[in-house]
């Protein structure tokens, strides 16, 4: 089965009657099964548009200004913005960052974007606005 999702709104008018449909939609999901809910906060992800300008526009300008591949590039802004995990694999060390891009929501996709322009720019590069 894949994942569902029920979203609830902040401040429903009717707790009572959504509640009993989310109940409904619950046990519906495996009936006859003990189910595990988990309950996270309803984020929007990051949209196909942001996701083309990563690629298409800030990877693309550095990519041409640096010879770079574009999936190292990727690789290297995610540690520098979240953070870098070591690990070593026969005896190597080798870094890798400790969160992916792929879960960001879109407001975190945006900081992500605008740390690119930031530390691009320090290091003498220029990636334009998506909209430029």
């Amino acid at each position: 089965m894949t994942a569902q999702a029920f979203i609830l709104p902040p401040d429903p008018a009717d707790r009572g009657r959504i509640a009993d449909n989310l109940r409904a939609f619950v046990m519906q999901a495996l009936p006859g099964k003990r189910l595990k809910v988990t309950v996270a906060e309803a984020k929007k992800r990051r949209s196909d548009e942001q996701n083309r300008a990563l690629w298409g526009v800030a990877y693309k300008a550095l990519t041409d200004a640096t010879g770079n591949d574009a999936e190292d590039l990727h690789e290297f802004f995610l540690g520098e913005h979240f953070g870098w995990q070591v690990t070593n694999v026969m005896g190597q060390k080798r870094r890798t960052p400790l969160r992916r891009s792929s879960g960001l929501s879109t407001v975190e996709f945006a900081e992500f974007y605008n740390f690119i322009q930031r530390r691009a720019a320090e290091a003498g590069y220029y990636v334009p606005d998506p909209g430029e």
